[in-house]
């Protein structure tokens, strides 16, 4: 079974990206700029940011973070992303979910200005995606997609299923699978015999949430499976080691090739975020 390493992946297109940002500056005068909100003292959210950080300086891009505390009312988070919007030295935005639960998130997301909306999760982001008229794609399947090219596995009129449906992960992974050729099915909480599905698919993109829900009866031999879960448990792991959706020890011999928990999907989201980034910087520059 072929690894599918997220690390390698990402570590190549981030070599890449470093040449974009030279270029971008040496040609406007100015960085592209990624500006990040997180609100509140959620330790993983701060990690998270802490890592975007570090990926900004890495390739040159200008990061700009603001830490509000959790207290901040909709209003003065209003006020901020509203001041983003209208910053030219931002050209992409991004708020850290999950965010305290006073503040709600879906209103929150459409304050963002679609023209930087980082992480693709507007509604008129998501609309542009369905129609085939993409800004940028949300990180996380946009990254599944990249590990895929970069191990030359061909989607085009394969069987691909999809498990979970979220607006982050499952809906824009189906459209991005579809529009590669692939024949797609969506499968949830609410499908009947799920292994139904999962036996007879060529690659399986796992969002479900749930960890450690499938194994090796989930799969037909010389599948490729795509693990986007990530959790920590103290029970059902050795010493809470970090696990996906997956139970990756259980595919060698039958998967053709998977992605394992970590170092597989993970290492792709921040890097898709910052290469969302400079395209949306190219595209500011392009309307002037």
């Amino acid at each position: 079974m072929q690894k599918l390493d997220g690390r390698e992946v990402s570590k190549a297109l981030r070599e890449s990206m470093k040449s974009e940002t030279i270029r971008f500056h040496s040609h406007h005068g100015k960085f592209p700029g990624l500006a990040v909100v997180i609100v509140g003292d959620d330790p993983a959210s701060h990690v998270y940011v802490s890592n975007k950080e570090k990926g900004c300086a890495e390739i040159g891009i200008k990061s700009f973070k603001y830490a509000l505390p959790e207290k901040t009312t909709y209003e003065e988070l209003a006020t901020l992303i509203q001041k983003l919007n209208r910053d030219p030295e931002v050209h992409g935005i991004l708020v850290q979910l999950p965010l305290p639960k006073h503040l709600p998130s879906e209103k929150i997301t459409e304050l963002i200005d679609a023209n930087k909306d980082a992480d693709g999760l507007t509604t008129t982001s998501m609309g542009l995606l369905w129609t085939g008229q993409q800004r940028v794609k949300p990180c996380t399947p946009h990254g599944v997609m990249k590990i895929l090219e970069h191990y030359n596995i061909s989607v085009t009129g394969k069987e691909a299923v999809v498990v979970g449906r979220s607006q982050i992960v499952g809906k824009p992974m189906a459209q991005l699978l579809l529009d590669a050729q692939a024949t797609v099915t969506i499968c949830h909480s609410k499908t009947r015999d799920l292994k139904e599905h999962t036996k007879r698919a060529d690659i399986v993109v796992v969002a479900a949430g749930r960890p450690r829900l499938l194994g090796k009866e989930d799969f037909k031999k010389g599948a490729v499976v795509i693990d986007v879960g990530m959790h920590r448990l103290e029970n059902g792991t050795p010493n809470g080691k970090l696990c996906g959706d997956v139970r990756f020890e259980e595919l060698d011999g039958l998967a053709s090739a998977a992605t394992p928990v970590p170092g597989g999907v993970g290492p792709m989201t921040i890097t898709m975020l910052l290469q969302n980034t400079i395209r949306l910087a190219e595209l500011s520059v392009q309307k002037k």
